[in-house]
């Protein structure tokens, strides 16, 4: 699974599943997995069909787990 780096993410705003998917090595799943264990930012839901998560707190999650 090829991942980009938290240089592709924006600085701040909101980011779906599939853009932090690209950043996070691992599968969308775990994603879910690691949110509900709190291992991983908490989505903010934006409309009954829209999910994502603040910018920042997933590039801060990056920063926090590559040390």
């Amino acid at each position: 699974m090829a991942t980009q780096s938290a240089h592709s993410l924006p600085e701040t705003g909101f980011v779906r599943q599939t853009q932090v998917l690209q950043v996070v090595p691992f599968s969308h799943a775990t994603l879910w997995r690691r949110v509900k264990s709190g291992d991983f930012p908490q989505p903010v839901k934006l409309s009954d069909r829209v999910t994502a998560w603040r910018a920042e707190e997933v590039r801060q999650w990056i920063a926090k787990v590559g040390k």
